[in-house]
């Protein structure tokens, strides 16, 4: 049981919500330069905002309103103040409310800000309990892709705890659509397979990179010289790494970032900044497509549904995978007195 009410319309609703912020983001960006929409435009809740992601802020606040009439919310998202929380409709109190809605509007701004890498919308849905709600909360779960203004498919996912991830791919040129399938990897080994720890900014590269090569050696041996044992690839958005992983592109990823703190603070220097439960909210469309999804130490993701929480998860493409990488990775958190 999902706890929630009439949960096949609600996915409905969301999808028909992303839509629309899809289509605003991508007009957005056929029609203004990379410099407008890369421009910095604030600083709300620890993490820069850019001019990309205010014009998702009016369309997510206007359709969430109206589902809020259906289903009375806590809507959570960066751009709602300093707290990052709205209750609605407008006067409800929040004991009234029914769901707890989590949303990152664009995930992977800033690779779609310059054309780069395609964003993702994001939205988990919690039933309400009275506060104190969790990733693992989280029972149902939509995840649409903006894409590049010169790609003409983009995909969306969804699932509803305990029945499977769904997905649709639509050809925006002929605006038709077909089922996808969500298939994660088979292979039994990272040997040429794509996977890896995530080091998008400044800061603790060098600490991380010695991390995945240290994984890489310990499963696979030393480099061999003329040959690449495995691949990576940086792709900076957390949900859209997990579409990789169900997608079947991507055996493993890790984002270690918070784990690193302790290290970087020893050295006088700052973490920046690293993922948030916003960033994960529809990790539960991964574990439904049968990507295994933990934190590091290989337990579920239970973040409180904020816009503050720092989070660390690493995700498999299957158990073989698992097996493989994860005493490595372990061994060399343990080394570093992070285990």
């Amino acid at each position: 049981m999902t706890g929630l009410r009439d949960a096949e319309a609600l996915v409905a609703n969301i999808r028909g919500v992303h839509e629309a912020i899809r289509d605003e983001v991508v007009a957005a960006c056929e029609r203004q330069s990379i410099d407008e929409l890369s421009a910095v435009v604030g600083d709300d809740a620890g993490d820069t905002l850019f001019a990309i992601d205010r014009l998702s802020e009016a369309v997510l606040l206007a359709h969430f309103a109206e589902l809020g009439r259906q289903w009375p919310c806590l809507l959570i998202a960066e751009g709602l103040g300093q707290d990052g929380r709205r209750v609605l409709p407008a006067g409800t109190r929040e004991r009234d409310v029914e769901i707890v809605v989590i949303v990152d509007p664009i995930d992977g701004t800033r690779g779609l800000m310059v054309q780069k890498r395609p964003a993702w919308v994001l939205t988990g849905v919690a039933p309400y309990r009275g506060g104190g709600e969790t990733l693992a909360d989280i029972a149902l779960a939509v995840q649409t892709e903006i894409p590049l203004v010169k790609q003409h498919l983009a995909d969306q996912m969804w699932a509803i705890a305990g029945t499977g991830a769904r997905a649709e791919r639509l050809d925006r040129t002929t605006g038709a659509r077909r089922p996808l399938t969500l298939r994660p990897s088979r292979a039994t080994t990272i040997l040429q397979g794509f996977g890896g720890l995530s080091r998008f900014f400044p800061g603790a590269r060098a600490e991380l990179g010695a991390i995945d090569d240290e994984i890489a050696e310990r499963i696979l041996g030393p480099p061999q010289r003329g040959r690449a044992q495995a691949f990576e690839d940086q792709y900076v958005s957390s949900a859209g790494q997990l579409y990789e992983l169900a997608a079947g592109h991507d055996r493993w990823v890790a984002d270690l970032r918070p784990v690193v703190e302790p290290l970087l603070r020893a050295r006088g220097r700052a973490l920046g900044i690293c993922s948030h439960p916003y960033d994960l909210c529809t990790e539960l469309i991964a574990r439904e497509a049968g990507v295994i999804v933990t934190d590091p130490a290989g337990r579920r993701l239970a973040a409180p549904l904020d816009v503050f929480a720092e989070v660390a998860f690493v995700a498999f493409a299957n158990d073989a995978i698992r097996a493989a990488v994860e005493p490595a990775l372990r061994a060399a958190l343990a080394a570093r007195g992070l285990g």
